[in-house]
């Protein structure tokens, strides 16, 4: 599998990454949490240290959280109580204190991805007003077919795979952008704009300060 270390000190990360190449993985290292939040997509698990340059590791899990369910084993050497507690109740699947045993680290990365299904992705999505084919990238309202540019179809998919629920601003860019915190976040406002231009059948409804809800109305 591909794994994402993300370790702020070289020799721990370099003794991490020959490891799990030893044992078949590949790996990408970064030592900032807002590069695990730009490169998760890529990888089947992450292995996250609490001390990163920019960020504490418990934000970063609880923003990637919000994001992903990937497998997440903490190794920090932060041993206490409450930051175990509060790390496992954030999201993380594991929980390892420095220095790890390397052997038990790889059994405990295998125990947590076996224990992981990715969901299924549909080829179709439909509401009662609109009709998304995936493979196609065909979108059509009330038998008129639209056509989308590709950020476009990204966020009518993002929100139409949630309708009548609220979607995080986060995880749109994050699915459409690979990026939840992109600088392409002020051209989202663009695009969405757009989206409710060409389909004014549709109701896509801003909930200030989070994000946006396609209304499903049946």
């Amino acid at each position: 599998m591909h794994v994402l270390v993300a370790e702020d000190d070289d020799s721990v990360a370099a003794a991490l990454v020959s490891a799990l190449g030893r044992a078949g993985h590949t790996c990408s290292r970064v030592s900032r949490g807002s590069d695990v939040l730009l490169r998760h997509r890529d990888a089947q698990a992450v292995l996250l240290d609490l001390g990163l340059e920019d960020r504490d590791g418990l934000d970063v899990l609880r923003d990637l959280r919000e994001l992903s369910p990937i497998p997440v084993l903490v190794v920090t050497a932060r041993g206490d109580e409450r930051s175990t507690v509060r790390a496992l109740s954030l999201g993380a699947d594991d929980y390892l204190v420095k220095p790890v045993r390397l052997h038990e680290l790889l059994a405990r990365l295998i125990a947590v991805t076996r224990r992981y299904t990715p969901p299924e992705e549909p080829t179709r999505v439909e509401t009662s007003a609109v009709s998304i084919d995936i493979d196609a990238r065909r979108v059509s309202v009330a038998g008129r077919e639209v056509a989308l540019t590709p950020n476009e179809f990204g966020i009518l998919l993002s929100l139409t795979r949630r309708a009548g629920t609220v979607v995080s601003r986060r995880v749109v860019l994050d699915e459409v952008w690979g990026d939840a915190y992109a600088a392409s976040s002020r051209s989202f406002d663009v695009h969405l704009g757009q989206v409710r231009q060409k389909l004014p059948e549709l109701t896509i409804t801003t909930v200030r300060g989070f994000g946006y809800r396609l209304e499903d109305a049946e």
